[in-house]
């Protein structure tokens, strides 16, 4: 049993962090307390913000912004990464708070968090660089969408009405807003949008979030605005950690939701880690310890009654701007929140809710990148397709769907892109004809043989098509494949060719073939279709070989004068022609 561990608990070593890890907290700590400090006045209202989202409260978001933030800074991959809730986590759980409570999101939380760390353990990070760039800014752009969206009731300082979909949420919203109208709220959440949006062209160093919100309370104290309703009390502290709102009962229907948000959380993060790679010199995350940062983050943030996290883009951002150069930076961001939880809740409770959602709001439409987009709906009409469908699909229906839409049409428009590029071309084979040959002879060969070659992937995606346009072979005597240029061939082509073999063959058509490379070989004779193409022969190591076997048949068959010192009608050849012309 010990040796059958040991490879597991060596690979769990592995992920766990090392001394050198922290020692360049010694290096600039000046900086990165400066820099922690500043990540903090900007995760304020966003924590708020999204806690509030997500339906669990603002302490939920707090509790996720201290407890995740301080785990995934200790155990992550990266030196500069900063986590906490952030919007797209929201918008998968929206609908858990929705129909399971706080007991849903204790439960997937911990699910996704196991989840998470055993991709840490089989080390999957590195496949997340095969995700479609086209579905990541469609989600992106179709989170953006639903944050935005999210944030209307607050907006216009209206109840929430029921449901889960943002979009009936929102009409409803809207229709409540027109019979009693609240531009108390309105204007709140417009100005502090504007202040954001502005201020950040203006000053982008300077955390405009927290300005308005600060500005917006005080303007709600000062005049007494009460169709402002604040955010409400908060406890001052984190609660102790538990599991009584655990739903055990609830395991095998949130399965799927666990998934998605262990999905989404590695996604995030490491697409957030490799941002601040790219904002940095000699900064290299590791992704798989990455995702085992992630994953004790998930596990414990909802224990102490906060939501599932994930790295977040802006905060890091922020956090390498401001100079952050190592894990001390996230750490003090953590610790700057988890005072402002035990020493300023009666402040924090007095923020408007509006406030909040024109920070979200201002949040969401920065999230948009025009030009990505821009850049990504002109590089192909495939990935203009891609990322409208996930955008939309986000939109509509849910991350989970709209990811796994994304993926089946990124997939499907890639595989009939390599299917095109499979071709099959007549060619001349007068080249590689062996021998002196008068004009007479070359005009008999070429009335009875025909080459072709083909180019590409010879799989399910393209096989039929190969089929249809080999089965339209003019009346000749002799078929030669050339296929040395065959890139793959799966058992859908095997098949396919075979097929088309038997049908010439039927045709009085003799097929010979050369060049078939030893990594075709399996799948050709797993269906049989190798052995056809040996009958009597009729598999040639190069293409001079298959000509002078195609001569020879045609000889033995009388269609042409046997002229002394030729060869007649001979098997397999056995020669080889290194050069790939002659294949």
């Amino acid at each position: 049993m010990s040796t059958a561990l040991a490879p597991a608990l060596r690979r769990i070593r592995a992920l766990l962090p090392a001394r050198a890890d922290y020692a360049a907290m010694r290096r600039d700590p000046r900086r990165d307390l400066l820099a922690g400090l500043t990540v903090a006045i900007v995760a304020l209202p966003l924590a708020l913000g999204f806690g509030v989202s997500s339906g669990l409260g603002a302490e939920a978001g707090l509790a996720t912004a201290v407890v995740a933030g301080a785990l995934a800074a200790l155990f992550g991959g990266s030196n500069l990464q900063v986590s906490g809730p952030t919007g797209a986590m929201t918008v998968v759980l929206v609908p858990i708070v929705a129909e399971y409570g706080p007991g849903g999101v204790l439960t997937v939380g911990l699910m996704a968090g196991v989840l998470l760390i055993g991709l840490a353990v089989a080390r999957a990070g590195r496949y997340m660089r095969y995700i479609p760039a086209p579905v990541v800014e469609g989600f992106t752009l179709g989170i953006a969408l639903v944050i935005g969206l999210q944030q209307i009731p607050n907006a216009l300082g209206v109840p929430k009405p029921e449901g889960d979909r943002v979009l009936v949420v929102t009409w409803h919203a809207v229709q409540e807003f027109v019979k009693t109208p609240n531009w108390t709220a309105v204007g709140l959440a417009a100005g502090v949008a504007l202040i954001m949006l502005l201020g950040a062209r203006w000053r982008p160093t300077i955390p405009f979030s927290i300005v308005a919100v600060v500005a917006a309370t005080v303007a709600a104290q000062l005049f007494h605005l009460d169709a402002a309703a604040p955010i409400g009390d908060l406890p001052a502290g984190l609660p102790a950690p538990s599991l009584a709102f655990l739903d055990v009962s609830a395991l095998g229907s949130l399965l799927a939701p666990a998934v998605a948000v262990a999905a989404l959380a590695a996604l995030e993060s490491l697409l957030s880690a490799t941002v601040a790679d790219g904002m940095t010199v000699g900064q290299k995350h590791d992704p798989d310890r990455e995702l085992f940062g992630q994953g004790l983050a998930n596990l414990a943030a909802p224990l102490f009654g906060g939501v599932p996290a994930t790295a977040a883009i802006a905060r890091t951002a922020v956090n390498v701007r401001t100079g952050a150069s190592s894990r001390l930076a996230a750490l003090t961001h953590a610790a700057v929140l988890a005072v402002i939880v035990f020493a300023a809740a009666p402040l924090v409770s007095r923020i408007p809710l509006a406030a909040l959602a024109g920070v979200l709001i201002a949040t969401a439409i920065r999230m948009i990148e025009v030009g990505s987009l821009r850049a990504m709906a002109k590089a192909t009409r495939s990935d203009a397709v891609v990322l409208v469908l996930t955008a939309v699909a986000t939109l509509a229906l849910d991350l989970v769907y709209a990811v796994i839409i994304g993926f089946v049409v990124a997939g499907a428009l890639a595989l009939r892109a390599v299917a095109r590029q499979a071709r099959l071309a007549e060619v001349d084979f007068t080249a590689d004809l062996p021998g002196e040959h008068t004009a007479e002879e070359h005009a008999l060969l070429a009335e009875h043989i025909v080459a072709y070659r083909i180019d590409g992937p010879l799989f399910f995606a393209a096989a039929h098509r190969f089929l249809l346009e080999l089965a339209e072979v003019a009346d000749v005597r002799v078929v030669i494949l050339r296929m040395s240029r065959v890139t793959t061939i799966d058992a859908t082509g095997a098949l396919v060719l075979k097929d088309a073999v038997e049908k010439l063959n039927r045709r009085g058509i003799v097929v010979m073939t050369s060049g078939i490379r030893p990594g075709q070989r399996k799948a050709l004779d797993s269906v049989g279709a190798l052995d056809l193409l040996r009958l009597d022969g009729r598999e040639y190591a190069t293409t001079p070989e298959a000509i002078a076997g195609a001569r020879a048949h045609l000889h033995g068959a009388g269609l042409l004068p046997v002229v002394p010192g030729q060869p007649g009608p001979s098997g397999q050849g056995s020669g080889r022609v290194p050069e790939e012309a002659a294949r």
